[in-house]
């Protein structure tokens, strides 16, 4: 696939094999530790996880043009795609980048390519309530709140609350 329009520094693009050491970095931070299907501890795991992509939905690389030239500093992925035309989307920007709108500048362009490129209608995410910050993006990306899914997630034996977003190809929105 080709480049997406860019939004301001940030575009999206494949993910690449070489692409492994910032997978690997990201998955070291605490709060994402629990977030990849298994622990991503080497280099080989964040290959895998790359490479997991494969046919399951669309993942790319989040990347920033900076004077050293462009760099991945996040994912932003589609997934679990139906015969309704709906997309589960996911996003994670890498520690030293957040706090920037990278998270919501992906998300966006991702939302414009499901929209546009894969005929989609409708896209949902969640996030735990107690993460406030992936509720932020979600809102500025243009993703309405639906409600909370009480109890939904459990990582190591605590249940969190989920608020549910969503937002339609017809929402008037960027």
């Amino acid at each position: 696939m080709s480049d997406i329009m860019p939004l301001l520094n940030v575009r999206l693009r494949e993910w690449r094999e070489d692409d492994a050491p910032v997978v690997l970095r990201a998955f070291q931070a605490p709060d994402m530790r629990t977030q990849a299907p298994w622990p991503v501890v080497t280099l080989k795991d964040a290959g895998g996880w790359i490479a997991s992509w494969e046919g399951v939905g669309h993942a790319f690389a989040i990347t920033e043009e900076g004077d050293d030239g462009e760099r991945v500093v996040g994912n932003v992925a589609v997934t679990r795609i139906d015969d309704h035309r709906n997309g589960w989307v996911s996003y994670w920007v890498v520690p030293e980048a957040r706090g920037r709108g990278i998270a919501v500048a992906g998300t966006r362009l991702l939302a414009k390519w499901a929209f546009e490129e894969r005929g989609l209608f409708r896209l949902e995410l969640g996030h735990r309530t107690n993460n406030p910050a992936s509720c932020r993006v979600a809102v500025k990306a243009g993703f309405l709140a639906e409600g909370i899914e009480r109890g939904r997630l459990c990582y190591e034996g605590v249940r969190y609350d989920v608020e549910r977003h969503a937002r339609l190809a017809t929402d008037d929105y960027p």
